[in-house]
């Protein structure tokens, strides 16, 4: 039987709006009821088919487990090498990924859970909550993708505009229990003047924040205990 998912029933969307109307950016917490996102998060830990991905300029680039595991220590480290001296000076990315269709045909083929959570941010009820909060849109769906970050992995400065996704606003809905800022992994914006702010990644938050909007993820701790679990994608509107 394929996942439900339902929203959590204190969210204030008059103070979010008001939130979001200032700053461009905003936090639902909780955002789905309890036990619904803790499903999610079940269902995520337990898939074995995690990619990790990283780019090379415009060209990105997927290693599944067996790939990865192929890797010798001197491979390793070269590729180590090359992603941070490319994260030097330019946008790079290394983290774990398991992509989700846009086709709304193949997400309801999929019963599992993560399918169904890409179907409920696409639905009425979610777009609902999304325009109330960020104000009139012509967002007609969400994409998305789970994504891992374990230690050593990040996402340099970018804005996510690019021509032709029509995104409206970007979400970062946190998975991981427990966190601390100091493990790394924080959503960070970057304003004018060299500031900062930032989200820390938090169990059942949805992180909405308007595109174009400069932003990072930092480092994850080479101590870090666990990975910065996540789903993240985009809400669009149609071509």
């Amino acid at each position: 039987m394929s996942a439900r998912f339902r929203l959590s029933p204190g969210i204030d969307r008059a103070a979010l709006r008001a939130r979001f109307g200032r700053e461009r950016r905003v936090r639902i917490a909780p955002f789905l009821v309890e036990e619904d996102a803790a499903a999610l998060a079940a269902h995520l830990a337990d898939r074995d088919d995690w990619k990790q991905v990283l780019n090379s300029g415009d060209k990105v680039f997927e290693m599944d487990r067996v790939q990865l595991a192929a890797l010798d220590p001197a491979q390793a480290a070269r590729l180590d090498a090359a992603v941070h001296a490319s994260a030097r000076d330019g946008f790079q990315f290394r983290f774990g990924s398991i992509r989700v269709p846009d086709d709304d045909a193949e997400r309801t083929g999929d019963g599992r859970a993560l399918a169904a959570f890409a179907r409920f941010m696409s639905g009425p009820e979610v777009l609902a909550l999304m325009v109330n909060v960020m104000g009139p849109s012509d967002i007609a769906f969400a994409d998305a993708q789970a994504t891992r970050y374990g230690p050593g992995d990040f996402l340099t400065a970018h804005d996510d505009e690019i021509a032709g996704k029509h995104r409206r606003a970007a979400y970062v809905f946190g998975l991981s229990r427990d966190w601390r800022a100091e493990w790394g992994g924080l959503l960070l914006f970057h304003e004018a003047g060299g500031e900062v702010a930032g989200f820390a990644p938090q169990f059942n938050a949805l992180n909405l924040f308007a595109v174009p909007q400069p932003h990072s993820v930092s480092l994850v701790a080479p101590f870090a205990p666990r990975e910065r679990l996540s789903v993240t994608g985009w809400l669009r509107a149609r071509s």
